[in-house]
């Protein structure tokens, strides 16, 4: 079984650039996850008949949204954080509006194993949602995680807008402190790991140069002067099932590329 996750950064564009559909063709997903689709239901129609299709999308047009793919009808598909989670964590907005409305959280339950997908709040570059993230987002998301492994094994995916180590971005020197980079958005991330969760890319691939973001200035990926802020986590009952991650810098249309866990069935 193989599952993706890409921050499309735009379906429509992706889809008009031939380069979404050229990857579901070529990479046959068992299950594709997608961040940041920017698109309200109806605006992205896409023939993948093989496929059943889930959205979340932002209540904003041309913001945010998540979105499920699979081959395998889900038992459940639930949109956003359950309201014990949204209560307990005062996940409630802030100056930039209520995440809660930006289609940023989708889980698929399947016969053994839950499926995450996340495009986490960016802090934005004054970290004027450093707060958001650090008091409320990331805690919230980690509990509703756990809650989830209560009832069977959980893997989440996608854009965390976090770069973990100092091995998951080419220049931690000078980004230090910077939005992505910060202290305490590394410290929310390390709270996964922490709770027994696998950043499963790190099974398989060690050391720095594993990226899934680039700038589009100065000719960042083609230098692979990057970022990896995109994740494959899993609970660790899982990890002997776990065969397989990667990622796919050679795949354009995003400033992301996709990246991939292969599993056992």
């Amino acid at each position: 079984m193989k599952l993706y996750s890409w921050n499309i950064n735009g379906i429509r564009a992706a889809l008009r650039s031939g380069d979404l559909l050229n990857f579901i063709q070529q990479e046959q997903p068992d299950i594709l996850c997608l961040q940041e689709t920017k698109a309200q239901p109806g605006e992205a129609i896409i023939d993948l008949p093989q496929y059943y299709e889930f959205w979340n999308s932002a209540q904003k047009k041309g913001y945010s949204g998540t979105a499920i793919f699979s081959k395998t009808q889900p038992l459940k598909i639930t949109n956003g954080f359950p309201e014990n989670i949204i209560k307990k964590f005062q996940i409630t907005g802030d100056e930039f509006g209520d995440p809660n409305k930006e289609g940023r959280v989708q889980t698929a339950e399947f016969d053994k194993f839950f499926l995450v997908t996340v495009y986490t709040p960016n802090s934005k570059r004054e970290l004027s949602r450093l707060k958001l993230r650090q008091k409320h987002w990331d805690p919230g998301f980690l509990a509703y995680c756990k809650q989830l492994e209560d009832s069977k094994p959980v893997i989440f995916c996608g854009d965390f807008n976090v770069a973990h180590t100092e091995l998951d971005l080419a220049r931690p020197d000078s980004n230090h402190k910077m939005h992505g980079f910060t202290d305490e958005e590394r410290a929310g991330f390390q709270a996964f790991i922490d709770a027994g969760f696998i950043d499963t890319l790190r099974l398989f691939k060690k050391g720095n140069g594993f990226y899934t973001w680039w700038t589009h200035f100065s000719n960042a990926r083609a230098r692979n002067v990057g970022w990896r802020i995109d994740y494959f986590m899993a609970s660790k009952s899982l990890k002997s099932k776990i065969k397989n991650a990667e990622i796919y810098p050679q795949i354009l249309g995003s400033d992301h590329c996709p990246i991939s866990l292969t599993m056992e069935p």
